[in-house]
C-alpha cells in the first residue's frame, strides 16, 4: 500500500516521490485549509493592514503591491480628491437649503435652538443653522373659521340647546380667528381646532341657557353674538392659547327640526296679534286726539261766551252810569232823549205809513174813503197830497 499513494491511489510514485512534486502537501488546498477543516477567522492584523491599505488608496496613495504614485495609480488618487471637493460642496449645499427659510407676509416664524423656543421672526428670508437651529413657519394672520352646530364635527345634536324658558333651540355658529402669539399657538395647545370648539360651545350655551327664545330668533342675535365673542376670547386667554378671536357669525337659530311648522304657525299667530294690537293702538291714539280736541275747542269756546257776556254787561253799566250822571245836570233833556232813542229802536224796523197835513176833526178834509195800501207800500210810491209810504215790516 505505500506505493498506491494513499486510498484515491496515484498519490506518488515509485519509491515513494511525490508525482507532482509539491513536496508531500498534496492534501491542502490553495486556501490554506486541510480537507473536512471549517473556515478559519482572519486575523486582526491582518484586518489592520487590509483597512490600513484601503485608506491610503481613498486619501491617494497606493496599496500594497500596487503600482508607485507616479504611475497610473496617481489618477485614481487625484479623482479621489476631487470626489472628497464635490461631496463636501454638496454637503455644505444641503446643509445651507436646510438652514435656510423664507417667511411669506401672512406668516411668522417660531425659532428653537436645540428644541427650545429662541424668538419669533417676521416676512424675509432668514437663516437658522441646522441641526443645531429649526424654525417652525405658521400662517399667522390667515383668517380661520371653526363650524359649530348641527352637523359639525360629525355630531348631529351639538347645535341643540336650552332657554331659560325651557325651549329648546337649533343654533348654528361660525367663529373666525387668526393666530395672535405663534409661539403660545404652538407649545400651549395640543390640538387648537379642539379647543376653539369646546370654548364656543360651551359659552354659546351659557349665553343661550340665560336668554329666553324668543329674543334669539328674533332680535338679540347680533347682542348675542358680541357676548359669545367676547366669553371665548376671555377662555382662550386664560388658557395664554395665543388666539384672536375676530368674530362670530350666527348662522342659523332655529326649533328643532320636529316641532318647526308648528313653531312657524305659532311666529304667525304672534305677529298676527302683534298687528291687531298695533291696529288698535293707532285707533284709540285717533280717538284719543280727536276727543281732547273737541274738548280743548268747547273750552275755549265757553271762555270766550264768559268774556263777551261779561265784556257786554260792564259796558251796559258804564252807559247807565253815564246816563244817570247826564240825567242829574238835565232831567228833563235827557228824558226827551231817551224817549227819542227808545222809540227809534221800536219803530225803526217796523213797516208804517206817515201822512202828514190830513185832518181829521171839523173843518178838515178827512181821510179819503179809500187808499190803494197795496201800492203805498212799494218803495218809492208816491201817495196822494204829498203823502210819503215807507215800508219796514209787516203792517
Amino acid at each position: 500500500m505505500a506505493g498506491s499513494g494513499g486510498p484515491w491511489g496515484g498519490g506518488s510514485g515509485p519509491g515513494g516521490e511525490d508525482r507532482n512534486n509539491d513536496g508531500g502537501r498534496k492534501d491542502q488546498r490553495p486556501n490554506g485549509r486541510r480537507p473536512g477543516e471549517g473556515p478559519q477567522i482572519p486575523e486582526i492584523d491582518e484586518l489592520v493592514i487590509t483597512g490600513q491599505v484601503q485608506l491610503r488608496v481613498l486619501l491617494g496613495g497606493r496599496g500594497r503591491g500596487g503600482p508607485p504614485s507616479g504611475d497610473s495609480g496617481g489618477l485614481g488618487g487625484l479623482v479621489s480628491k476631487q470626489a472628497l471637493i464635490l461631496g463636501g460642496l454638496a454637503a455644505a449645499a444641503v446643509w445651507v437649503y436646510a438652514s435656510a427659510y423664507t417667511v411669506k407676509p401672512e406668516e411668522q416664524a417660531v425659532t428653537l435652538m436645540l428644541g427650545k423656543f429662541s424668538g419669533v421672526t417676521e416676512e424675509g428670508l432668514h437663516f437658522a443653522p441646522w441641526p443645531v437651529m429649526t424654525a417652525e413657519i405658521v400662517e399667522a394672520r390667515k383668517q380661520r373659521t371653526t363650524d359649530i352646530g348641527s352637523g359639525a364635527a360629525g355630531e348631529l345634536d351639538n347645535g341643540l340647546m336650552l332657554t331659560r324658558d325651557q325651549n329648546i333651540v337649533d343654533i348654528e355658529f361660525q367663529v373666525v380667528w387668526n393666530i395672535s402669539d405663534p409661539a403660545a399657538y404652538l407649545f400651549n395647545l395640543a390640538d387648537p381646532e379642539d379647543t376653539i370648539r369646546a370654548v364656543s360651545e360651551s359659552a354659546m350655551r351659557d349665553i343661550i341657557a340665560r336668554s329666553e327664545l324668543a329674543p334669539v330668533l328674533n332680535r338679540d342675535r347680533g347682542v348675542i353674538a358680541s357676548e359669545v365673542t367676547a366669553a371665548i376670547q376671555t377662555t382662550l386667554n386664560s388658557y395664554d392659547a395665543g388666539i384672536n378671536v375676530i368674530r362670530v357669525n350666527f348662522d342659523k337659530a332655529d326649533p328643532p327640526r320636529e316641532v318647526i311648522d308648528s313653531f312657524r304657525k305659532v311666529q304667525a299667530a304672534q305677529q298676527e296679534r302683534d298687528r291687531l294690537e298695533k291696529e288698535a293702538d293707532a285707533y284709540a291714539n285717533t280717538i284719543g286726539a280727536a276727543s281732547r280736541g273737541q274738548a280743548a275747542q268747547l273750552l275755549e269756546d265757553a271762555q270766550g261766551y264768559r268774556a263777551q257776556v261779561v265784556n257786554n254787561a260792564e259796558g251796559e253799566a258804564s252807559r247807565f252810569l253815564s246816563i244817570y250822571a247826564e240825567y242829574i245836570k238835565a232831567p228833563e233833556v235827557t228824558r226827551k232823549r231817551m224817549y227819542m232813542e227808545t222809540m227809534e229802536k221800536v219803530l225803526g224796523g217796523m213797516n208804517k205809513v206817515i201822512m202828514d197835513g190830513v185832518a181829521s176833526g171839523p173843518g178838515g178834509s178827512g181821510v179819503v174813503p179809500y187808499l190803494p195800501l197795496n201800492e203805498l207800500v212799494k218803495p218809492g210810491a208816491a201817495t196822494p197830497s204829498g203823502s210819503v209810504a215807507t215800508t219796514g215790516g209787516n203792517n
